[in-house]
């Protein structure tokens, strides 16, 4: 034990730069190790809990998990009728967020593969042990957990304002959410329709000072012209024909607030000037007035049209644009972020079967065939095909089948291809068996249909009625190179 305490203290102790209310679980029946351990750790400025039987480390476990950022994990208990193994595989069922370094005096290779295979993030040998190298190890375990941690809170945060997803593209228009949110600052909010611009606008509200005030949203397209100002400004009893009484608008509505303008690229052009100063100075007149009132209103603005090509022809101001986007989230298509899929799919199955009562799930290959759609319509599109599929398809499970019935007579997911003619019917031969012209035939009627769907297996299996893994199956039998028949190659 002196050399190793030797090898610890030999290394230099430098500073790291990571939260200080690390706390690190020790699991070793060494006590003499363990307190090197801890003492070692506490010079790097974390808090340390020891325990020295597996036993007692998941007892302890069950109740503070919550606490550790990570756990160092013997192998070999003298004591003990469990492992560290046994340890790591009960904490990655039950506490998967827990991080595992496993450690032993006795390692072998063998060992070390197979607590990476059940999940520890690293594996060390006593032997090996330094000061350099375990705060190399620690820092570089605990920079992706607080990494990890800080994407959690991100992801929780906007999921609950319904945008769903994990992907690396959300995770940047949810740091933008947060980061813009915070300030008081004018959002434009761009991306296809069906992205979730209005999703986005309201969590930007729902993070930023205002969110106990209203975000009160203007309908762009659905206001007629000639009632723009009175909707937005309002106005004073007798301005108009029609005003009897005196109103309120939407900026008034919005005070304290934020107030989304959706769909800011239909404004005609006439009428943007109207904007300018209000967005400018917070300063309103209601029509037929000629008194001044200031609103504090924060302005998020959504758009689906490219308003720089729209400022080149003319069609929108350029001093309307800078007002409005100091800051921008361009939030990306779905067929950038398809790994988002699975998580919306199961998101909206979940709100189904709790209203519903019901309990209705997507088979894997379903899910995949759902991957591999581009969905034109977005999110919106998606939601729309799950919604009708959940409550029209009786059985639990709901296979591609199910998807492409609903979705050829909704015209959502894609069109049939044509029926098999001329040079693609089949014709008998009198040589062979039997089984050898079926065989023929099904192979001939699996080429003419991957052929149609470009190479994709899952469109064809649907066609054909069978499953994507049986496809795959009859695929490689007949030897058939699905490549060339896919675009490009």
């Amino acid at each position: 034990m002196d050399g190793l305490l030797h090898l610890f203290l030999a290394g230099a102790r430098g500073d790291i730069h990571l939260a200080s209310d690390i706390s690190i679980f020790l699991v070793d029946d060494n006590a003499e190790f363990t307190e090197t351990l801890a003492d070692i750790i506490g010079d790097f400025g974390w808090k340390t809990h020891s325990c020295d039987s597996p036993e007692g480390a998941l007892t302890h476990l069950e109740n503070y998990h919550q606490k550790y950022s990570l756990m160092l994990l013997d192998i070999e208990f003298v004591n003990s009728q469990m492992n560290g193994l046994d340890v790591l595989a009960q904490c990655k069922k039950k506490y998967p967020a827990l991080s595992v370094i496993m450690i032993s005096g006795k390692g072998t290779i063998a060992t070390a593969v197979q607590a990476t295979r059940m999940g520890a993030v690293n594996f060390i040998e006593k032997s090996s042990i330094s000061t350099d190298r375990l705060r190399d190890v620690l820092t570089s375990t605990l920079e992706k957990y607080q990494v990890q941690t800080e994407h959690q809170e991100l992801l929780k945060l906007i999921q609950k304002q319904g945008i769903i997803g994990k992907s690396e593209a959300v995770l940047k228009v949810a740091d933008k959410i947060i980061r813009f949110g915070k300030t008081d600052l004018n959002v434009l909010v761009t991306g296809e329709t069906g992205t979730g611009k209005k999703l986005v606008a309201e969590a930007i509200h729902a993070v930023s000072k205002r969110g106990h005030h209203p975000i009160v949203t203007v309908d762009i397209p659905n206001i007629p012209r000639e009632l723009f100002q009175s909707e937005l400004f309002g106005h004073v009893r007798g301005s108009f024909s029609g005003a009897h009484e005196n109103k309120k608008g939407l900026f008034h509505q919005a005070n304290k607030g934020s107030l989304f303008l959706d769909e800011i690229g239909d404004l005609p052009l006439e009428l943007q000037a109207n904007l300018l100063l209000p967005i400018e100075t917070k300063i309103i007149r209601r029509v037929g007035s000629v008194e001044p009132e200031e609103v504090d209103v924060r302005f998020v603005s959504a758009t689906d049209r490219d308003l720089l090509g729209a400022m080149r022809e003319g069609k929108f101001r350029e001093q309307l644009y800078h007002r409005l986007r100091e800051c921008e989230i361009t939030i990306p298509p779905l067929s950038e972020r398809k790994e988002d899929i699975p998580l919306i799919v199961d998101h909206y199955v979940k709100k189904h079967n709790e209203k519903m009562v019901d309990n209705k799930s997507f088979s894997p290959s379903a899910i995949e065939f759902l991957q591999e759609h581009t969905w034109k319509g977005n999110v919106r599109e998606l939601q729309s095909t799950l919604r009708v599929v959940l409550q029209t398809v009786s059985s639990d499970t709901i296979e591609i089948r199910d998807i492409h019935s609903v979705a050829s007579t909704n015209d959502h997911v894609y069109t049939q291809p044509k029926a098999v003619t001329g040079s693609d019917q089949f014709s008998i031969t009198s040589d062979g068996s039997l089984k050898d012209d079926i065989a023929r035939a099904d192979k001939m009627k699996i080429v003419s249909t991957l052929q149609k769907c470009n190479g994709n297996v899952s469109k064809a299996a649907v066609l054909l009625a069978i499953s994507r893994e049986t496809l795959h199956n009859k695929i490689r039998r007949y030897d058939i190179d699905v490549n060339k028949f896919r675009s490009g190659k």
